[in-house]
């Protein structure tokens, strides 16, 4: 996996001055266009639109210090289709416009070329199992929040704090299926992963049951699921669990992420410094 994700980075380097799909890029990673993001984003720490959209302005800025040639020849290369677009774009990132850059010959922001590589320990291994789930409802309370890539979702904190306990107690009698108990389930996840898009955030159960009034219910169709355990501090061993699954677990297993919500169950200690935690993801065969 991470060989091909390779060459669809070198397709980039190769294509900065022209469009780049997607789709193509997924081809040529040999996974769909789904995984490739989902992939790239958990081990690059951007979007993949946004390391693109790095890459072009780090090449303009070289450009534009060079004094070669104007700034709209530039900015049309690169795909901006005014001088103002590139303009817009060229400060959001370096902190000051094409033109000032180049009559000062100010220092500019410079995003790296990317390659990826699987580092093996060998010290701990990952508990998981590949479950074949029929179809089931999330029922309990959603709201929409920004999404977070580091630290606390004060959203969705603000959110759970707010739902009343008692509400909490009758959703859990409603667990009839694994995972079991309170999860919290994230869905409608832009497809640019970028940070501030938004998601849905489900707080409730997996049930077959019907949702009571005043509650939600998001249907889920059946499919395979990685399911990915963990103990540990928290909240360092629930984000190692997210961290290692797409950075060790999906180069080393023939398995992609499909579309699908993602499910978190965890349970803390008394003291809420230790958690036990699952973490459910959605996959489907690598070349199924």
């Amino acid at each position: 996996m991470l060989e091909r994700l390779n060459q669809a980075m070198e397709h980039i380097e190769r294509r900065l001055g022209q469009d780049i799909e997607a789709g193509e890029l997924a081809r040529i990673a040999a996974t769909s266009e789904y995984h490739l993001r989902r992939m790239f984003s958990a081990l690059a720490g951007m979007p993949l639109s946004e390391y693109i959209r790095r890459r072009r302005l780090t090449l303009a800025g070289a450009e534009v210090l060079a004094g070669r040639e104007t700034l709209l020849d530039i900015a049309v290369r690169y795909g901006y289709g005014s001088g103002e677009a590139f303009a817009r774009a060229f400060r959001a990132m370096h902190g000051i416009g094409p033109g000032e850059a180049r009559r000062t010959r100010a220092e500019l922001s410079s995003q790296p070329r990317m390659a990826f590589r699987l580092t093996v320990e060998g010290s701990s291994s990952m508990r998981y199992r590949v479950v074949d789930k029929a179809e089931f409802t999330v029922v309990g309370l959603k709201t929409r929040v920004p999404l977070v890539h580091s630290g606390p979702n004060q959203a969705i904190v603000d959110f759970v704090r707010g739902i009343d306990p008692q509400t909490l107690e009758r959703l859990e009698k409603l667990s009839d299926q694994e995972p079991h108990g309170i999860v919290a389930v994230c869905d409608d996840l832009d497809p640019s992963r970028a940070e501030g898009t938004e998601l849905d955030y489900h707080h409730g159960v997996i049930t077959s049951a019907p949702a009571p009034e005043g509650t939600t219910a998001l249907t889920v169709p059946a499919g395979a699921w990685a399911v990915f355990t963990t103990s540990g501090p928290v909240p360092q061993a629930i984000q190692n669990l997210w961290r290692d699954a797409f950075t060790e677990w999906f180069p080393s297993n023939p398995y992609r992420g499909r579309p699908g919500p993602e499910i978190l169950r965890t349970r803390l200690s008394p003291d809420r410094t230790e958690a036990d935690a699952e973490l459910w993801l959605p996959v489907e065969p690598e070349h199924g």
